[in-house]
């Protein structure tokens, strides 16, 4: 023969060893010494593959005595064969949906902050609806910020069911239209009477977040190669922190502290139609533009992954994360870190105004740095990831790190020099924000095959409930105490995330995953390979 007809029987051969061996796979994957017995098949007629193939999806026996073939229904066979025998593949596209993504986000996480920036300007713009006492006062603008994470909390449930069972796109519309919506309404609470419309409008943006918070590591993936995903889920975090930055910056511009109720109006409104307009346009490019999965699995943890989330439960697969002992001690100690940053954002305009009076744009400023500080410390530990896949290491380093900076941010104010707060404020940012994508990315991990938006959505969920009882525990220890006891309790808390950040296992599931598929392949090759050479050395 020549060599195309070796060629070509050769790849006959690969083929349907390959199809023998996954069409067992969903039974017997853990089982060793079937799959050996598999591989140790030595045939040279494809007719006598299609024979085995045949009888195993009649469920009958070959030979009398079938101990290699249980019957499995075809169906089952055919699709995890699919998935073996489909290659991965990577889009371009994948950069413009991850960019359409993070535009969505800045603009719903910059509608988180923007109105506690400003939180003295709020107080006396909306005084004539406010509670009279001032405590109560403080509270409830605290809340327009709090309203994001107690919204999250009995929605994240419904909302990763939707993720999981109708995909990326419908979650993601979903969420740019409340986004747009709530925007919207701000506009209407123009007026120090109309608080109770601002809060409204802030709730329906913050139930928007909910259809956001878990969407990096679904969509990373889902559209993103193995040696990029963290580095995806790292952008994709990165335009929530991009928006809080902004929102940091620029409402302290745009609505100064002004002497009358009639300049702030017109600075509220100013600020508010803008919010419209990028949340109206990025909603109608979301509908256009957003695709909900690319037609080839980018990788074959995906293909596995996509398989079984086919039959997947979703009470089961909550079931099955909170039996996960290691995950469950990540739930807290993300919460802990996750929530201490919402914490510090939602009373960062009193505790710097605390110390440097008069200072609401510099209050805007110190924000700013903590974000984009953070920007970088979440893509630098995105890339870290994908290189070194250490992820426990890299947890904890982090989160012992945040710490080092939280106490550093405390102690510093007493200096009195402003630039020695903005240097701690970096490195506080810097790792305390770095943390956000390697949490998510370690809970995947010690997770798999679970839904990636099902185990972030609850890590979200624990960081919503920890940042409010540590943002009204803040606030009342300011109130009766000091911002410096405040910030000490914060740094206390983050002691006991590190700690208990050490006891969790380093069990890499979804990378054992990835290996598992490659070995048996890889013994698949070597087999077909060796018979090939016996095929020829035969036909000679």
């Amino acid at each position: 023969m020549g060599h195309c007809s070796r060629t070509a029987r050769q790849f006959q051969m690969a083929e349907f060893r390959i199809r023998v061996l996954h069409e067992l796979w969903p039974a017997h994957r853990k089982s060793p010494e079937i799959v050996q017995a598999i591989l140790s098949i030595k045939l040279t007629s494809t007719d006598v593959y299609s024979e085995i193939l045949s009888k195993k999806a009649e469920g009958k026996p070959e030979g009398g005595e079938d101990k290699l073939l249980p019957p499995v229904t075809p169906t089952e066979g055919s699709k995890t064969a699919d998935v073996y025998l489909e290659i991965p593949k990577v889009y371009k596209r994948r950069w413009l949906i991850l960019a359409l993504f993070v535009a969505f986000s800045f603009s719903n996480a910059y509608q988180w902050i923007h109105l506690n920036i400003i939180a003295n300007v709020i107080v006396k713009f909306y005084n004539e609806s406010l509670p009279g006492d001032s405590f109560q006062q403080e509270t409830a603008i605290d809340w327009l910020s709090m309203i994001y994470m107690l919204a999250y909390i009995p929605l994240i449930f419904p909302a990763s069911w939707l993720l999981d069972k109708k995909g990326l796109k419908i979650t993601v519309i979903c969420g740019a239209f409340l986004n747009a919506l709530g925007a919207g309404l701000k506009c209407a609470s123009v007026a120090p009477n109309r608080f109770g419309v601002l809060m409204f409008s802030q709730t329906i943006c913050a139930i928007a977040q909910i259809f956001i918070l878990g969407i990096p590591p679904r969509l990373a993936a889902v559209w993103f190669g193995a040696n990029e995903v963290s580095t995806a889920t790292s952008i994709g975090v990165f335009g929530n922190q991009v928006g809080v930055a902004a929102g940091f910056l620029i409402p302290p511009i745009l609505v100064p502290n002004s002497d009358t109720l009639t300049e702030i109006a017109d600075d509220l409104a100013k600020m508010f139609y803008i919010g419209v307009g990028v949340t109206t346009a990025l909603l109608v490019l979301i509908v256009v533009v957003f695709k909900a999965q690319p037609p080839i699995p980018p990788s074959k943890a995906q293909m596995l992954a996509g398989q079984s989330s086919n039959n997947q439960h979703y009470g089961r697969s909550l079931l099955n994360l909170l039996r996960n002992r290691g995950y469950l001690i990540l739930l807290v100690t993300y919460g802990i870190n996750t929530g201490s940053y919402y914490a510090l954002g939602t009373l960062l305009n009193p505790i710097i105004l605390n110390y440097f009076p008069n200072h609401e744009q510099t209050a805007g400023e110190i924000g700013l740095t903590i974000v984009v500080a953070g920007v970088f410390g979440s893509i630098l530990a995105g890339v870290w990831l994908d290189r070194t896949r250490a992820y426990k290491p890299t947890t904890v380093g982090i989160y012992f790190l945040s710490l080092v900076g939280m106490v550093a941010f405390t102690f510093t104010f007493s200096v009195g020099r402003i630039w020695i707060v903005f240097v701690t404020a970096g490195t506080l940012g810097f790792f305390m924000t770095g943390y956000l994508p390697v949490g998510f990315e370690f809970a995947a991990e010690i997770t798999y095959p679970e839904s990636e938006g099902t185990s972030s959505g609850l890590v979200n969920a624990s960081a919503q409930l920890i940042g409010i009882i540590l943002t009204i525990s803040m606030r009342a220890i300011i109130n009766r105490y000091s911002v410096l006891a405040a910030n000490c309790a914060v740094s206390g808390t983050l002691l006991v995330g590190t700690i208990f950040t050490a006891f969790i296992g380093a069990n890499y599931k979804r990378q054992a995953a990835g290996k598992e598929v490659t070995a048996v392949l890889d013994k698949v090759q070597v087999q077909v390979n060796q018979e090939s050479i016996e095929f020829e050395k035969g036909e000679k």
